[in-house]
């Protein structure tokens, strides 16, 4: 989450118009992430989240996105709500941007991941992939492995040749390598500490749905490996992937074909990650309100998964 676009008090209180959720009172950035312009909005009526949704979200995917938070609230998975406007719908246009606003939900994400965190992010893990099998729209991963190259292309005259064909190798790998029928249904894709909220250690939501999608449910946990269960050394915490899995196994059993192709899932969302970030770092906006996430931490994970040789060195 960012800002990139400036939203004015007039222009705010016309769009307000056509919802039923009071005036506006205060509209503050919030500065985490890359993709879309993000605001707390609080209002007569109480505190909402709106985006904006910028270049790289197109506005034909918003009635997956904000179709599926609608379908997940109502099978009991607390992640945001969208808010309808007076005329039923959720999508409006605001600074000349596709915009939404959301329910609020109250929690904190975790600066310090520990184990505590990673049992209960499994099982959320695993009651979302659940409560989206009768999800009815359909959307293709548009970053999973075909999608990787172009990235590759966009950041490759600004970093050096060792690098370079060190990523040139692993997209050659992948793309004659990625698994295939794999049990695949709706997934977060980006469930990253800073998308999951806590509150008195307890989970209290999902949010950031914007990169949702259909792909292998397998993937979606090996994004998790890599988000939660590795250290600032780059070392991979056992016990963290095993509390994870563990707890993602008691609600969706993984298959034999899921366990054997996680190493080389999680390589890839290792892979995948690195590359967007490398484009982010050499591409996001100087003066936009955004932290850019360092790349190297996820160049030291694909490494440790390339060595991988047994599904014991993540403790399983």
């Amino acid at each position: 989450m960012a800002v990139y676009t400036e939203v004015g008090e007039a222009e705010l209180g016309i769009f307000l118009a056509d919802y039923d959720i009071g005036e506006a009172e205060a509209l503050k950035g919030v500065a985490e992430g890359v993709e879309n312009s993000n605001y707390l909005l609080t209002t007569t009526k109480g505190q909402y989240f709106l985006t904006l949704y910028e270049k790289r979200v197109d506005p034909k995917d918003l009635p997956f996105f904000l179709g599926l938070m609608d379908h997940l609230a109502g099978r009991g998975i607390t992640c945001p709500k969208p808010i309808h406007g007076r005329d039923g719908n959720a999508i409006r246009t605001l600074a000349g941007k596709p915009a939404a606003i959301t329910t609020f939900l109250h929690g904190m994400w975790p600066r310090r991941i520990g184990v505590q965190h990673c049992g209960p992010l499994g099982e959320s893990l695993a009651q979302l992939h659940l409560a989206g099998r009768d999800f009815t729209l359909k959307r293709p991963n548009a970053l999973s492995v075909s999608g990787w190259r172009p990235w590759f292309d966009g950041v490759r005259r600004h970093i050096d040749d060792v690098l370079a064909r060190e990523l040139q190798a692993e997209l050659d790998f992948f793309e004659a390598n990625w698994p295939v029928n794999l049990p695949a249904g709706v997934v977060h894709a980006d469930l990253f500490p800073d998308n999951v909220f806590f509150l008195h250690d307890r989970l209290s939501g999902l949010i950031d749905f914007y990169f949702a999608c259909n792909d292998f449910l397998a993937y979606d946990v090996a994004i998790c490996l890599n988000a939660w269960c590795f250290e600032p050394d780059s070392s991979c915490n056992i016990t963290k992937a095993r509390a994870l899995i563990s707890a993602y196994d008691k609600v969706r059993s993984l298959s034999d074909a899921e366990r054997a192709a996680l190493p080389l899932l999680a390589r890839g969302a290792a892979l995948r990650f690195l590359l967007t970030r490398l484009y982010d770092w050499f591409h996001t906006p100087a003066d936009a309100l955004v932290k850019r996430k360092d790349p190297q931490e996820y160049l030291a994970r694909l490494r440790f998964h390339r060595g991988v040789t047994s599904l014991s060195d993540y403790g399983l």
